[in-house]
């Protein structure tokens, strides 16, 4: 059995905790039967001795196929992690999903999107992340009475995405005690409207208008103030012709969307300012979960 999830980025400036979009970095995780439990760790995080418990993964695994199948069977999972941890892009919800479609799998069912989506609230209470890893491709997001309600646009083949991954990690949970408990009501419609604006140009493919909406008064710069480099990334990226360039999630990855014939550029002109960091650029994904039995 063979499980594949993407790294998202969410928030992209203005749509906090409900807009988000995939990229073609993958967990893979392959699955197979076993007289006792075994665990195999490759990629990112395999020499911290926490991440290659996988606890997360493991107990949204076990509670699920229980609910399934009533049983507790062994498996061997052999994890192949390429998604930076703790960097903001969606590491943990990569492996929530992932836990909860192998579950699926593991268990003989088929497995419907929209109930993955809806049974990852229960580990991840904001949908900016598990949205775009399940569905894949471009997504506005909001909750309604325990449930997701979600709009997917696929993304073109002739964008990428260009991600800069600092070699310091920022939590989520840390970021979000530098967030004020009120906001003026002048920066909530700042940012309310550039929300909906981002929305409607991705669904028309109005790229060029991106950076207008792509700005943000909520949480983005309070955020990037807890490593102050990351202005400087932003500048330099839209000076060289990023279409939108935004804190990915809580951060401390920045995301950069651009044309694909000036990916090349962009890239080499952020790893000339900041050799410290990890560069890359990137595949947009539009499939989201992939699985095989």
């Amino acid at each position: 059995m063979f499980i594949s999830v993407p790294a998202t980025s969410a928030n992209l400036g203005p749509g906090f905790d409900s807009l988000g979009l995939a990229v073609d970095l993958r967990n893979e995780i392959i699955i197979k039967p076993s007289n006792f439990l075994s665990l195999s760790t490759k990629g990112e995080g395999a020499n911290n001795n926490k991440i290659k418990k996988n606890t997360l993964f493991l107990n949204v695994f076990n509670e699920n196929y229980k609910r399934l199948t009533g049983k507790e069977d062994n498996f061997r999972f052999e994890f192949r992690n390429r998604i930076p941890i703790s960097r903001g892009l969606g590491s943990s919800s990569a492996v929530i999903v992932a836990a909860l479609s192998a579950s699926y799998v593991a268990a003989g069912f088929r497995y419907n999107k929209r109930e993955i989506l809806n049974r990852a609230l229960k580990y991840e209470p904001h949908p900016d992340n598990i949205t775009p890893a399940v569905m894949g491709g471009f997504n506005v997001a909001c909750l309604e009475n325990g449930r997701v309600y979600s709009k997917k646009r696929r993304l073109p083949d002739y964008l990428k995405a260009v991600v800069v991954v600092p070699n310091t990690p920022i939590s989520t949970a840390h970021s979000r005690t530098v967030l004020p408990k009120y906001y003026h009501k002048d920066e909530t419609i700042y940012s309310l409207s550039r929300a909906a604006y981002m929305t409607a140009l991705f669904m028309s493919e109005s790229w060029d208008l991106l950076r207008i909406a792509s700005k943000d008064k909520l949480h983005q710069s309070r955020r990037m103030k807890m490593m102050p480099e990351l202005f400087e990334v932003q500048k330099i990226a839209l000076k060289n012709g990023a279409l939108m360039s935004t804190l990915s999630g809580s951060g401390s990855t920045f995301f950069n969307l651009v044309y694909e014939k000036d990916a090349q550029k962009i890239a080499q002109a952020l790893e000339k300012n900041f050799p410290q960091f990890r560069v890359m650029i990137l595949n947009l994904d539009n499939h989201g979960i992939i699985t095989k039995s």
